[in-house]
């Protein structure tokens, strides 16, 4: 398997960019004001409010069995490096924690916390990693039952909420879930879509191996159809739908594959009909064809 060196250098230093922005964000606007993230690092500071145990260490142990559950599933792309922006993260927490908060206003913390916090997740998640582990168990939700996964991180997240309600007043809990929404519309807007469908259409003349290893190590099913280019004569044409999350390990795919593939990624707005996945069974049967 090919890999682009430099492409991959060029990834963890922009996942390593995105969690120091993310770890700035928790550290000097929401820890101090106990406004919380969602998921992993949410539960991790209502555990640093009431134990004093640093978040860095918390935010390490609680995404491990996360790490440890999504390591079959996800890709080991995806694994190495949400675990590289785990550890950037913890070990800026750590870095910042001694700093003056820049703000004690509650309204400022939740505006700018949120702003900087969705800008650093957005970046981990646009070059292939996670900061949190509620989101490789979301995707993983997604790749078995179709279940959305920005709807699932939602739904931990207001457990997460309604619990640091009981435990720090309800003001703080309609906080944090302001800083939530205000999250997730920068990372739509670094990453094109919490939740949003992408379709991709592939142009290669490997079109069957393509599609293997797409269904092996995305589990989703491709079309293919036949067509033929004005200079360049006949091809396969693949057409899969799949989420943002697999975006990239889809590039990796077809690079490992057909350098001279021609990809092009479009958002889906809506889609209509049922998209269940075949059996493994089904799928090979038909690649034998």
């Amino acid at each position: 398997m090919h890999i682009d060196k430099k492409k991959l250098i060029r990834e963890f230093l922009l996942i390593a960019a995105g969690a120091i922005i993310a770890a700035f964000a928790i550290e000097e606007f929401l820890v101090p004001n106990t406004i919380l993230d969602g998921g992993v690092i949410g539960i991790g500071i209502m555990v640093n409010n009431l134990t004093k145990l640093p978040l860095s260490a918390l935010t390490i142990i609680f995404n491990v069995p996360f790490l440890i559950i999504g390591s079959r599933k996800m890709g080991p792309i995806f694994i190495v490096k949400s675990a590289f922006a785990m550890v950037i993260f913890s070990i800026f927490v750590e870095i910042f924690r001694p700093l003056q908060e820049v703000t004690d206003q509650y309204l400022l913390a939740v505006c700018f916390g949120g702003v900087i916090l969705g800008l650093g997740v957005g970046f981990v998640i646009r070059f292939g990693g996670c900061l949190d582990g509620t989101e490789t168990v979301a995707i993983m939700l997604n790749k078995r039952f179709k279940m959305p996964v920005g709807r699932t991180v939602l739904i931990f997240n207001i457990i997460i909420y309604v619990i640091a309600g009981f435990l720090f007043g309800f003001d703080r809990a309609m906080y944090s879930l302001l800083t939530y929404f205000i999250t997730s519309r920068i990372i739509d807007w670094v990453e094109s879509g919490l939740d949003q469908a992408k379709a991709a259409m592939i142009i290669t003349n490997e079109g069957k191996e393509i599609a293997d290893k797409i269904y092996k190590e995305l589990g989703r099913t491709v079309t293919l159809m036949e067509g033929e280019g004005l200079v360049s004569g006949r091809k396969v044409v693949l057409y899969c739908v799949l989420n943002r999350f697999e975006v990239n390990e889809l590039r990796s795919i077809i690079d490992s594959v057909d350098h001279s593939a021609f990809i092009t990624v479009s958002d889906v707005s809506e889609i209509i009909g049922s998209h269940i996945k075949k059996t493994e069974a089904e799928v090979i049967e038909k690649l034998k064809d």
